[in-house]
């Protein structure tokens, strides 16, 4: 198996997961992201090169980005720099960070600024997204009148399930209920901001989050990669929401697209991406870092 797929480390793996290998470490954790993608809860057979470094920058960028709103887990976004891992530098370099070990809380924390995904089906289908009740008559890809926070579980086997924010009050309480959705929703409006200033729309992102041992909610996993946002240009979302049509992705919907098209059934082995899809999914990787951090991999 390719040494980016799988990494193999003399330390205590602590959980091997769709993307990442995750170290123990004298209570903390080393993360390392590898070039696997997943979709549709599938791992899939084909490798993005490159791919781990950049979901690894991009997410030590959000990190620095975010601090002030939310504490993260981020200890270091270097570690083959420390001595301890100077030995690793190959298996690490670019593609690894240090960070506190926490304790997760159990859900992922999506926000939706506009209707698109599995909300719009939603949406179709009741006329609300995860309880959340929406006026009548909303297109395709249309921008909500203003975002929405929409909890799901994070389950470590199968799917994910969309909950309601009542639903989520009981798996957690009320206080980080609360605090989950607000802080959720002020992060998606700082980086949108910023995100529109370079051209770009965040269509909808997801968090993750744990408590450090004060019982403080601290910001975890990743944070506005390609894997966990869906990013549009701007002017060729205006150009597809005219038409109807989904804009082109920055993100691995490009790759969900693919397999969407393909005879997959979703329930057996995915099939191999052919390689036209795995250097645009490169490409666009690439250039959605570029556009937002104003740096070049």
């Amino acid at each position: 198996m390719n040494a980016v797929d799988k990494v193999e480390l003399p330390f205590n793996l602590f959980r091997r997961g769709k993307v990442r290998d995750v170290y123990e470490i004298d209570g903390r954790l080393l993360i390392v992201s590898t070039d696997r993608i997943s979709a549709f809860d599938y791992i899939l057979p084909s490798l993005i090169p490159g791919k781990g470094q950049i979901l690894n920058k991009i997410s030590a960028f959000w990190f620095r980005f975010t601090e002030t709103i939310v504490p993260n887990h981020l200890i270091c976004d270097d570690p083959e720099n420390l001595e301890e891992f100077s030995s690793f530098r190959d298996a690490l370099e670019k593609r690894s960070v240090l960070t506190k070990k926490l304790q997760p809380l159990p859900l992922e924390a999506i926000v939706r600024g506009y209707i698109v995904g599995s909300g719009w089906k939603s949406y179709q289908k009741s006329g609300d997204i995860c309880g959340i009740p929406l006026q009548e008559g909303l297109q395709f890809g249309q921008k909500l009148p203003q975002p929405l926070f929409t909890p799901s579980t994070k389950a470590d086997v199968g799917h994910d399930e969309n909950i309601s924010f009542h639903q989520l009050v009981d798996l957690v309480g009320k206080d980080d209920a609360f605090a989950v959705r607000d802080l959720s929703i002020t992060l998606y409006n700082y980086v949108s901001e910023y995100a529109a200033k370079k051209g770009i729309i965040l269509a909808d992102t997801k968090f993750e989050y744990g408590k450090d041992e004060e019982g403080n909610i601290v910001l975890m996993d990743e944070i506005f990669t390609p894997d966990s946002s869906r990013f549009w240009k701007k002017d060729e979302y205006e150009e597809a929401f005219a038409k109807g049509d989904e804009p082109p992705a920055f993100d691995k919907q490009f790759v969900r697209n693919f397999l969407l098209n393909s005879d997959w059934d979703r329930n057996s082995i995915p099939p191999e991406l052919p390689k036209h899809v795995v250097t645009k999914t490169v490409e666009k990787y690439k250039e959605i870092y570029r556009i937002l951090t104003g740096e070049s991999i």
